[in-house]
């Protein structure tokens, strides 16, 4: 077999598992939102439907041995990393087969041992544990990296310009990804900013800053490469900001009229699903019934995760101080 043919062969491979966790993210914040509509799940979600480009195209540069932060959007950045789907719908569902046992919900989902080091409801506080997260990793003289997910309102934050100067001086191998849905809740980002890019910031800090069309999932995947190379090789961090659009509002059951229609359908033109499988049929990687094969498995997988949601049981009253804890001076 010839080398084109070997990369064909990989590529084929890789482009359809990270089309498959896309439509697997898409299918669940859908599934979700539903679910929360019928009272079936608790508290808030903030879905991630829209976006997918930027988790996948990050996430598929990754080892099972990195790490990542998330936000109070995190599902997407879950099951990109390779969450389970099952365990991620218990959580939301509150049962005690849920990735926290019920106990944490939608804006907490954790798992250690895949180096998801947790979805968190505080608007830019991940940002600083993904810089302990790649400080870890430097003190135990591993390459592994850890990418970090915010959003464009975190960058506003102090947590935000504090770990980037720590990363930078530290030479961190962390990977800043600020996904710019254009709103921060429902501020647009050319109010809350007076500069035009977030990625501009990164010039204060001595690291390379990057803009990237965030649905476009190719794009970010080669972006976030490069960045996932130079933080292997000890040169330190990056920052990528990713332009997206969420499809859905802020959190289920907003009022999103400060939105235009107009505008909202002008970003649904640029579905970043839509495209990638458009170029993925464009160019033979896969087939039109390769690619309904996996929608269908896609489907599927949800719909196995809420009857396995449904069908599992509460956490226990007498449970209920297990496993939290508090960090005291």
């Amino acid at each position: 077999m010839g080398t084109r043919e070997r990369r064909a062969r990989v590529d084929k491979k890789t482009f359809s598992e990270m089309y498959r966790r896309m439509l697997l993210i898409r299918e669940f914040e859908t599934r979700a939102a539903e679910e929360f509509a019928k009272g079936n799940i608790n508290g808030h979600i903030h879905t991630y439907a829209g976006e997918e480009g930027v988790a996948v195209g990050a996430c598929s540069n990754l080892r099972s041995d990195d790490l990542i932060t998330s936000t109070h959007r995190g599902h997407g950045h879950c099951i990109a990393k390779g969450g389970d789907v099952k365990y991620m719908m218990a959580e939301l569902y509150g049962r005690e087969t849920g990735y926290c046992k019920g106990k944490g919900g939608s804006m907490h989902i954790a798992d250690v041992s895949m180096g998801i080091l947790g979805a968190n409801g505080i608007v830019g506080a991940g940002i600083p544990i993904a810089c302990g997260g790649a400080l870890s990793a430097q003190v135990r003289g591993t390459d592994q990296v850890c990418v970090c997910f915010f959003g464009d309102g975190a960058a506003n934050q102090g947590t935000f310009h504090e770990s980037l100067n720590l990363a930078s001086i530290w030479r961190l191998p962390v990977i800043f990804i600020a996904e710019n849905n254009q709103y921060a809740q429902t501020t647009p980002q050319k109010y809350h900013m007076n500069v035009k890019s977030i990625s501009e910031r990164a010039a204060a800090y001595g690291m390379p800053g990057v803009v990237v069309d965030g649905n476009d999932v190719m794009a970010v995947h080669e972006t976030v490469r490069e960045a996932v190379r130079r933080a292997r090789a000890g040169a330190g961090p990056t920052l990528v900001e990713c332009m997206t659009y969420r499809l859905r509002g802020h959190y289920e059951g907003e009022n999103m009229g400060y939105r235009t229609e107009a505008e909202v359908e002008e970003w649904k033109k640029r579905d970043p699903i839509i495209r990638f499988r458009q170029q993925l049929i464009k160019t033979g990687v896969l087939t039109e019934e390769e690619a309904k094969e996996i929608e269908g498995a896609a489907r599927r997988e949800v719909e196995d995760a809420v009857k396995f949601a449904e069908g599992s049981p509460w956490p226990k009253p007498e449970e209920i101080l297990e496993d939290v804890y508090v960090s005291y001076p």
